[in-house]
């Protein structure tokens, strides 16, 4: 069954096939189709750099179950995926130390898409234009229901981390800091 609610979003269940009509059938949604991975459309009205923080308002959902997918890459301009929290940032230092690598930084906005098919703010793990390796903080597994981008801005899909891991094989890495707080 559909609910809407008055932020603006769609939630279902399933492979998402009963709503089709109802959300945008981007790579990440064939790629989730294909591997038969559950999961649950939210669509919210997108905000210009509102990033995890806004569409976890808008939809209702604890931060740190909002999943962001960083494209980034290492001194060599290899690109890399980092999926992280919504309510922790990155601590490259410590990525690049842990890849064995120098160093480790976000990729310009073009660059991100020219990687991943995506627009910032829309990326998604699954349905990615290349390969790269995806490395994924490892707490993330221990969160009961987790919320990535659907590969569009303004929508995300909720299923369970161990389907993330076992679809994606993620490299688990510990990179997790605070925010600053603001």
């Amino acid at each position: 069954m559909t609910q809407s609610s008055p932020e603006g979003y769609l939630s279902g269940s399933g492979f998402g096939s009963q709503m089709s009509a109802k959300f945008p059938m981007t790579p990440a949604i064939r790629a989730l189709r294909e591997m038969r991975i559950a999961f649950t459309p939210h669509l919210y009205t997108y905000e210009e750099r509102g990033g995890a923080e806004a569409s976890a308002r808008l939809l209702g959902l604890e931060l740190h179950s909002v999943i962001k997918t960083l494209i980034m890459e290492d001194e060599a301009k290899t690109p890399l995926v980092v999926l992280m929290h919504g309510d922790r940032n990155v601590s490259t230092k410590e990525l690049a130390r842990q890849m064995g690598r120098r160093s480790i930084t976000p990729c310009k906005p073009e660059v991100a898409r020219r990687h991943s098919g995506y627009l910032v703010g829309g990326t998604s793990p699954f349905g990615l234009r290349r390969d790269m390796p995806i490395l994924m903080e490892r707490s993330i597994a221990e969160v009961p229901k987790i919320f990535v981008n659907g590969g569009k801005r303004g929508f995300l899909v909720g299923l369970d981390p161990q389907e993330l891991l076992r679809a994606l094989d993620p490299q688990l890495v510990s990179v997790a800091i605070e925010k600053p707080s603001a």
